[in-house]
């Protein structure tokens, strides 16, 4: 019932991200009910306000053993995904102090089976609705809260799934979780969203990275969607000349073409990498390996300078043969 997607959301790098059954899928042909934060009744409000911070102080405070015993007992086959996920956000957490943002009651106890699920979250007037989405849902109660370590330098924002056990005396369990970067160069997604924006004309290619980013920061965990971020992700499938659909990539360097099959956003050193993946020449040794990333990098940055405006660094990842090997990342400033 748990996936793992790359720490900084991205394809390449260490799980960060632990949580179960989600991805974008179609509506339960099941009634399923969502209950949002404002909606819940008192007892429903204390209950999940006080497992929530439960389990993001023991995220904060890297407590092991007390995550492991507050986990799903569906879940114990993932607890060492789970256990890397929490070490990789203690920069992340460091230094700020917890606060519970948002709350949701999903209630799918209409099921018969595990079923692709999406919830309908509204509030009181139905003026807003954010909807939550699961893949192959049990029959169950849960619930999704989302936070962040208020005034940690990199503002980690954090996303909680928890499951309702009848069968233990704590009844919400863990069920899985995540946590995002709030934070670049003291910028938080709403000011890397203004900048995507304003590049949407002049450079195409950082803006739609920098969307990605923008994302990113502002979704702690991806079975969420608002009309915010859907306005966000119409932006950029509208922008012009964007690399949406440019893969891959020829670039001439003298007289030699690199071919580059992806660019992705990168955060593994909690700054605001691209991971560019490329096709080697099968280069094995340390110093060839090297020498053909730099090239690389520099003929992608002479063909799109926007990138070294925009962002920290490159990564160079080698596809040779049909594996990828990361090479080395470099900031802007030492690619030449």
């Amino acid at each position: 019932m748990a996936r793992h997607t790359a720490r900084g959301a991205i394809r390449f790098g260490a799980p960060l991200m632990a949580c179960s059954a989600l991805l974008l899928a179609p509506a339960a042909s099941h009634a399923v009910s969502c209950t949002s934060q404002a909606e819940l009744t008192a007892a429903d409000r204390t209950a999940l306000a006080a497992a929530g911070q439960q389990l993001a102080a023991g995220v904060m405070n890297q407590d092991f053993a007390a995550l492991q015993a507050a986990l799903l007992p569906t879940e114990a086959s993932e607890w060492n995904a789970i256990h890397e996920a929490v070490e990789d956000s203690a920069p992340l957490m460091k230094g700020g102090q917890i606060q519970l943002d948002d709350a949701y009651l999903l209630d799918a106890t209409s099921l018969t089976a595990p079923e692709d699920t999406q919830f309908f979250c509204s509030n009181a007037s139905g003026s807003l609705t954010v909807t939550i989405t699961m893949r192959a849902l049990p029959p169950g109660k849960y619930a999704v809260m989302l936070g962040e370590a208020k005034d940690a330098p990199l503002d980690g924002q954090f996303g909680l799934i928890l499951a309702w056990d009848p069968d233990t005396p704590s009844g919400w369990k863990l069920a899985g979780l995540s946590v995002h970067q709030g934070k670049f160069d003291g910028h938080d997604g709403v000011w890397y969203w203004a900048r995507a924006r304003a590049l949407a004309g002049a450079d195409p290619w950082s803006s739609w990275y920098l969307y990605d980013l923008a994302r990113y920061m502002l979704l702690p965990i991806d079975i969420v969607s608002s009309p915010n971020l859907q306005k966000l992700d119409t932006e950029q499938s509208e922008l012009k000349n964007s690399p949406k659909d440019a893969f891959p990539v020829s670039l001439p360097d003298g007289p030699r073409t690199w071919k580059i099959d992806s660019i992705d956003v990168n955060t593994i050193l909690n700054q605001a990498d691209l991971a560019v993946t490329y096709e080697s020449t099968g280069v094995t040794t340390p110093a060839a390996q090297h020498t053909e990333a730099v090239a690389v990098l520099s003929a992608l940055l002479k063909a799109q300078p926007g990138l070294r405006e925009s962002f920290h660094g490159l990564w160079a990842v080698a596809q040779f043969n049909g594996k990828k090997t990361p090479i080395i990342e470099l900031p802007m400033a030492q690619i030449p």
